[in-house]
């Protein structure tokens, strides 16, 4: 017979049954949730109950995305924002906080750059960090301060290419190298405010970038570069969005209380089965 006394955490722990990745009365906000990932993950997050903010370059884009989220009965708003503009993204967050507590930051907006050290021109390569990492710190910046009395999450979008040398892929790699660095940092500095950072590193994901980079550079070779490009995924295809979604969801529920500081690989075996 067991008669030791549960410590605070395990009494604190969420049930199944409590819990089951619902985000009922949390307020997500999206970057880059006018397609793709970011549009895969406002979907399951409001499916989950949570009241979603996308920010996005793109109010048509971003529209849409609440339009489908609004035909499924989940609520969604959406806003016009240039992650790369600190005013702007200081005021939308203020605007947004005052409506209520800000429960997670999903950093997702972001460009990709196909390109070598070589290769790779000083204004490319400015416009990638301006995108990839100054628009994460500009977001994670104006959010802090508005979890610091309530807690809450930042996930932030990285990739194999951070962790992996891919080729041609130079400014693009040193970007989401700089948010694995960011992640850990950010976690690390507000362990005592109960806010938790983490990261997902995804390797190929099927998205309509994908489609217009295939279209763009290989004309009437889509279906073939597509198929190499899935089988260099040990498992054999590309990854979806919504399993990108997936994985979002569980980071930023109450289930993953006890995960901060940690970088979640979903890459089909990329990093660590390649023959």
């Amino acid at each position: 017979m067991n008669n030791m006394t549960p410590s605070p955490s395990e009494k604190a722990a969420p049930s199944a049954k409590q819990g089951s990745f619902r985000l009922d009365a949390k307020t997500a906000i999206v970057t880059g949730g006018g397609s793709g990932i970011g549009r895969a993950i406002a979907a399951r997050f409001a499916a989950q109950g949570a009241k979603i903010h996308i920010l996005d370059l793109s109010l048509k884009d971003a529209e849409a995305t609440c339009r489908e989220i609004g035909a499924a009965g989940g609520n969604a708003e959406a806003h016009v924002c240039d992650v790369t503009d600190q005013k702007q993204v200081i005021g939308a967050f203020q605007q947004l906080a005052a409506q209520g507590p800000i429960s997670i930051l999903v950093n997702n907006a972001g460009i990709s750059h196909i390109g070598t050290a070589e290769s790779t021109s000083e204004e490319e390569f400015d416009r990638v960090m301006r995108v990839n990492v100054k628009g994460f710190y500009n977001c994670a910046r104006a959010v802090v301060p508005h979890m610091k009395s309530t807690g809450g999450v930042i996930l932030n979008m990285a990739s194999i290419a951070g962790s992996s040398g891919l080729a041609d892929r130079f400014a693009y790699s040193v970007s989401k190298g700089a948010v694995l660095a960011m992640t850990y940092s950010i976690a690390r500095d507000y362990l005592a405010y109960n806010i938790r950072c983490n990261c997902i590193s995804p390797a190929r994901v099927h998205t309509p970038f994908v489609d217009g980079y295939l279209k763009n550079n290989y004309p009437g070779r889509e279906q073939e570069i597509f198929d190499k490009l899935s089988k260099a995924q040990p498992v054999g295809r590309m990854g979806e969005p919504e399993e990108v979604a997936g994985l979002a969801l569980f980071l930023c529920s109450d289930e993953a209380s006890f995960i901060t500081g940690v970088d979640y690989l979903l890459d089909g075996g990329f990093m660590n089965l390649r023959g």
